[in-house]
């Protein structure tokens, strides 16, 4: 399909346009749940089935909205196609939390916030590590790069040990409420300022030090590395190839054809949430931290996979950190702002389980990355961190976080 569509020579065409968006993955074939989502949502169907199915229509829409995204960023250049990118990254996250948020769903939007984060930062790198270290002795990434990102992620924690430590030492309940929503709206706002600082740093200043790290193939012993931007470790930069394969007028109304529909469905989802976790004897926390992250990520989460299989680990640094980043720097603090503005209490406030799970798994990540090297017994660990993360938060009571009534 590349070679048919991504001659240097050959502008696309409507045609081959659409023909692109049609064979870009196999998850198209799920396009089939978005009218089935629809239907049962107004022909008032069970609030499983209802979710089931919207759950399952996001998931190549997220990878359709991906896709538009970077054609478009492909013709915008370095500097704005890289802030494009930024922006439509985690556009599912998003459209998802607010909605929640709007319906005062604040465990959900919080148990997604950290669940989008630890999905990245364990299962996909944990996968990458594990099913790329069984192909390949070992491998290397920009340890730089990584540990740059990894660093932000260690400001994240600091924003949600401070207003946990904040309230725990104030005596009125009352003032402990009041501070940490005001501690964290001023907390959000520097957080974001700290994210566009980032992207002037990896985008204009330090470029350099986001070049592909030299891969050495363990049984060749020869050195090599990743031609042009694609082996960078950008999480604001397209990874696929350079050459557009649709217009951009198609790019533009298939972005917003495909926005819309993912705040139907999301919607929908998000309605029916409340009957599954009756139906089923689950948690809320347990439904934004382990199943709403999937939606968005399932297609990064097998794009990762096939990156690692050839050995470029660059690349899926870039979707497990990169992304984690994001999550924490520029869609939490969004969230938070939005829910000031809508009168919705959010707050960097978790529950002390949370807070620690967290910072755990910031940990963990930072001491295996450190050496700029992976293998698949590190990827075995990250694996085995997230399933006891998800087992213990299966059983975990339903809790009211007090830092949010």
């Amino acid at each position: 399909m590349e070679e048919e569509q991504g001659s240097p020579h050959e502008q696309p065409t409507s045609f081959s346009s659409l023909k692109a968006f049609s064979k870009h993955s196999y998850f198209n074939a799920l396009l089939i749940f978005i009218p089935l989502g629809i239907v049962g949502h107004f022909l008032v169907w069970s609030d499983t089935v209802v979710f089931v199915l919207n759950f399952l229509a996001i998931i190549p829409l997220a990878d359709l909205l991906t896709f538009a995204t970077e054609e478009i960023a492909k013709r915008a250049g370095s500097t704005v196609g890289g802030l494009l990118s930024a922006t439509f990254g985690n556009a599912i996250e998003l459209i998802i939390s607010i909605i929640a948020l709007d319906e005062g769903l604040i465990r959900v939007v919080q148990a997604s916030i950290l669940g989008s984060i630890l999905s990245n930062l364990l299962l996909v790198q944990g996968f990458c590590f594990l099913f790329g270290g069984l192909k390949y002795k070992q491998q290397n990434f920009n340890q730089t790069a990584a540990q740059t990102s990894s660093s932000l992620l260690a400001l994240t924690m600091l924003s949600l040990v401070i207003p946990a430590a904040y309230s725990s030492t104030t005596e009125s309940e009352t003032a402990a409420q009041k501070g940490v929503l005001i501690l964290s709206h001023g907390t959000a706002i520097l957080l974001l300022l700290i994210y566009i600082l980032y992207l002037i740093f990896q985008l204009k200043t330090h470029k350099h030090l986001f070049e592909p790290s030299e891969k050495k193939d363990p049984e060749a012993g020869t050195e090599s590395t990743e031609s042009g931007q694609k082996g960078q470790i950008n999480p604001l930069k397209p990874v696929e190839d350079e050459e557009p394969k649709t217009t951009l007028f198609v790019s533009i109304t298939a972005l917003i054809i495909i926005t819309g529909f993912v705040t139907i469905c999301a919607e929908f989802l998000v309605d029916s949430i409340d009957g599954l976790v009756a139906n089923l004897g689950i948690s809320t926390t347990f439904v934004g931290l382990i199943l709403i992250p999937i939606v968005g990520n399932a297609a990064e989460h097998v794009s990762s996979v096939t990156f690692a299989l050839k050995d470029k680990m660059d690349l899926c640094i870039q979707i497990a950190l990169g992304s984690s980043m994001q999550i924490a720097l520029g869609v939490t603090p969004v969230l938070i702002l939005i829910g000031w503005m809508i009168n919705q209490p959010l707050t960097l406030f978790f529950e002390t389980f949370e807070t620690c799970v967290l910072v755990v798994s910031v940990l963990i990540v930072n001491y295996l990355i450190q050496d700029g090297e992976s293998n698949w017994l590190e990827g075995a660990m990250l694996l085995a961190s997230y399933g006891i993360i998800g087992l213990a938060f299966y059983f975990y009571p339903e809790t009211s976080n007090t830092g949010n009534q």
